[in-house]
């Protein structure tokens, strides 16, 4: 870290590190997003969730329908009110994803040193030959030697659920590719990435906008997680529909999964309530030797700015077979980072950033978050009507739970049967 500073608190020793960890009364202050699905969408599993620690329900529009999702949040619905703990609700789009849509359903065996031909003739079946993807212009946007990855999950280069493609040559709409594994791919849809390259498509689809408006607007959306952000101009159009839906409430968490995200990630950041860094795609998106820079680039933002909010759980709940032990593991982990925390410096720096002469709203919410830490407050308990003080404290990274109480003014809908609260004014 510049200047030799560092956010954890020091000397940090073996001794500490093999020491037991200790019972706390309130969990981690880091939020758990959990993606729900065929192994986590059940009533009395996703109560295990919210009592493992889960603080946010992720809904993943790329695969299966309204119907289904809807289904699920009822579910969501209900184990909240049996636990009695908020959790929000994300949306998260399609966006510019290139699909292979497996219509049969069939496993398929793709073997190295094979080729495979990547067409856009959706009448085509998936198979060891081809692979039918819903877009067109896949030849146009790649040359030879490039590189493609196909499958649920990051390629290692020991699993085989994935598969790593090169570009041999490119023929009227189709990609000749040779195959660098073996791997067999299972499920109705796989996911393709072309590594380092540009799609055309726009970062908000028509399909987006469907399901933002229907779905979306009848459950009243916390959050909306826009995949495959590339240029602030993503947000403000994202942030312009919600808008026509009066969906004036719903935040945007701009989702950056490739380089191009990154080369306007300031822009980017300017413009969304939240950013997502999606690591898994990003690693595929550079070269290797890019990949420890990149790490140790964006840890150096977090550490500057203002901290990580959260960790996005995906396959590990969606499709894991232990999605509980999941969220309850990464919350002891989140746990145990938060008791090396170096609070006061990350506070100093904050303090840093917001003005001067400091507002007073700043002034009563760095202050508050100062007294509370010098007693050892075990709770920060905020009274409000917009959730506006809530969110300024949460700013400053106090080492305890912020609590909202919401006293709803003229200008404020009540919170109703369908919302699920205060999660917006906490630190999320």
């Amino acid at each position: 870290m510049p200047g030799g500073q560092m956010l954890i608190e020091e000397p940090v020793r073996l001794a500490s590190v093999l020491a037991p960890s200790k019972e706390k009364y309130f969990p981690s202050l880091t939020k758990i997003v959990g993606t729900l699905g065929p192994k986590s969408r059940s009533v009395e599993t996703i109560e295990a969730c919210l009592v493992a620690g889960m603080s946010v329900a992720r809904f993943d529009f790329s695969w299966l329908n309204a119907e289904y999702h809807q289904e699920t949040l009822e579910n969501l619905r209900t184990a909240v009110n049996n636990v009695k703990k908020l959790c929000a609700v994300m949306l998260d789009t399609v966006g510019p994803e290139l699909q292979v849509c497996n219509t049969s359903g069939n496993p398929i065996e793709l073997n190295a040193d094979n080729h495979v031909i990547i067409t856009p003739d959706l009448s085509k079946v998936p198979s060891a030959e081809v692979l039918p993807i819903n877009y067109t212009d896949l030849a146009k946007a790649v040359k030879k030697g490039d590189t493609i990855f196909v499958g649920q999950y990051l390629f290692t280069g020991s699993e085989t659920t994935s598969v790593w493609l090169e570009v041999l040559e490119t023929i009227d709409q189709d990609v000749k590719c040779l195959v660098k594994n073996s791997a067999t791919l299972a499920g109705s849809i796989f996911s393709m990435h072309a590594s380092q390259v540009q799609i055309n498509l726009p970062t908000l689809t028509s399909a987006d906008k469907q399901v933002i408006s229907t779905w979306g607007l009848h459950n009243n959306v916390d959050l909306v997680s826009l995949s495959y952000t590339r240029h602030a101009e993503d947000v403000r159009e994202l942030r312009a529909f919600l808008k026509t839906q009066n969906l004036l409430e719903t935040q945007i968490y701009a989702k950056v999964e490739n380089i191009e995200g990154l080369e306007h990630f300031d822009e980017i950041l300017q413009e969304a309530d939240g950013i997502i860094l999606s690591r898994g795609n990003l690693g595929i998106d550079l070269p290797p030797e890019k990949r420890q820079l990149m790490w140790q680039m964006l840890s150096w933002m977090v550490c500057n700015w203002l901290g990580t909010d959260g960790i996005l759980l995906g396959a590990e709940t969606l499709r894991g077979l232990y999605p509980v032990d999941t969220i309850r593991t990464v919350g002891k982990i989140c746990s145990e980072a938060e008791g090396a925390y170096n609070q006061s410096l990350q506070f100093k720096r904050i303090v840093q950033h917001a003005g001067e002469p400091m507002s007073h709203a700043e002034s009563v919410a760095s202050s508050a978050v100062r007294a509370a830490v010098k007693v050892k407050a075990a709770v920060i308990v905020v009274f409000t009507s917009s959730g506006r003080a809530a969110r300024l404290i949460a700013k400053y990274r106090p080492p305890m739970p912020v609590l909202a109480v919401m006293f709803p003014s003229q200008k404020t809908e009540p919170l109703n049967s369908s919302s699920f609260g205060l999660h917006r004014y906490e630190k999320i």
